[in-house]
């Protein structure tokens, strides 16, 4: 594990910021064939349940992790990250992907706009922002309760990237992750109730607790890990913009999906944004105090 953290040290963030993305958008293809048994919230559920039994087996965290401040912090960040997936799962289901995509974005957004000092910054965060929302294909349709489902994501998603921040550099880590998965599968386990059909299939048992909590849960959040180790709120905030630039990428390269001149033209913009971001912090150190690596 040493040797793989150390080699994952090495990665510059934008790039982890790809992997997690190759991971995540993988896991969101194979989700597509539980909507049909499950419903969204049920599915997300499955996930936080498949990555709390992964994450426990792996790092077993002692007893310190399940008592005061260490518990309540990963517990509310459990609860948080997998309401978060609840949301944005329920609001794909009645809004456009494009649009729910771009509503929810608005949380890492607003986490970007804290954090900005300078004129760099601002006009680092516009360029993410409108690069987002060419890349997404906005339109405005779809019911009232989507939109509100689809902003209720953006707000956790800020409290994702606030609350994860404080557990990377709390010293918790993963086992903090792994606490906090237990706490919501437990505290969220009503939604299970959705979820019936999928337990008479060993298959689709396979597909929701453990592979898709693997890439789009496990691997990703860890990787979310060590980027908040090392860059501050805002930066991660706009690093997450990388993540659309990535679905592109990949539908241009496995599936021959050519992006529209739009989505081209927001590709730019989104990288464009990333870079001048990095530019305006290299040198001066991260405003947000990031730790570095541990060993």
């Amino acid at each position: 594990m040493q040797l793989s953290g150390a080699r994952l040290g090495a990665v510059p963030a934008p790039g982890l910021f790809v992997l997690s993305g190759m991971s995540m958008y993988l896991g969101a293809a194979l989700a597509v064939g539980l909507f049909d048994v499950a419903a969204p919230a049920g599915v997300a559920w499955l996930r936080t349940l498949g990555a709390a039994l992964v994450l426990l087996a792996w790092r077993r965290p002692g007893r310190a992790a399940w008592r005061g401040r260490p518990l309540l912090l990963a517990g509310a960040f459990g609860v948080v990250t997998a309401g978060m997936n609840m949301l944005f799962y329920e609001a794909i289901a009645r809004l456009p992907l494009g649009t729910a995509v771009a509503l929810e974005f608005a949380g890492p957004v607003a986490v970007a706009a804290v954090g900005s000092r300078g004129v760099r910054d601002i006009a680092a965060l516009a360029l993410v922002a409108s690069g987002v929302i060419c890349i997404a294909d906005v339109r405005l349709t779809g019911s009232p309760l989507g939109l509100a489902l689809a902003l209720g994501a953006a707000a956790a998603w800020a409290g994702y990237i606030l609350l994860g921040r404080r557990v990377a550099l709390g010293g918790g880590g993963l086992d903090s992750l792994a606490v906090g998965f237990a706490v919501a599968t437990v505290l969220l386990s009503p939604v299970a109730v959705t979820t019936g059909p999928v337990w008479s299939s060993a298959h689709l048992l396979l597909l929701g607790v453990g592979v898709l909590a693997v890439s789009s849960t496990v691997v990703p959040y860890c990787l979310d890990q060590i980027v908040l180790r090392r860059v501050g709120r805002s930066r991660f905030a706009l690093l997450l913009a990388l993540l659309p630039v990535t679905a592109t990428v990949i539908g241009l390269v496995t599936l021959g999906q050519v992006p529209t001149p739009l989505e081209a033209v927001g590709t730019l913009a989104v990288v464009a944004g990333v870079a001048l971001g990095a530019r305006t912090r290299r040198g001066a150190g991260d405003r947000n105090d990031p730790m570095p690596e541990p060993p």
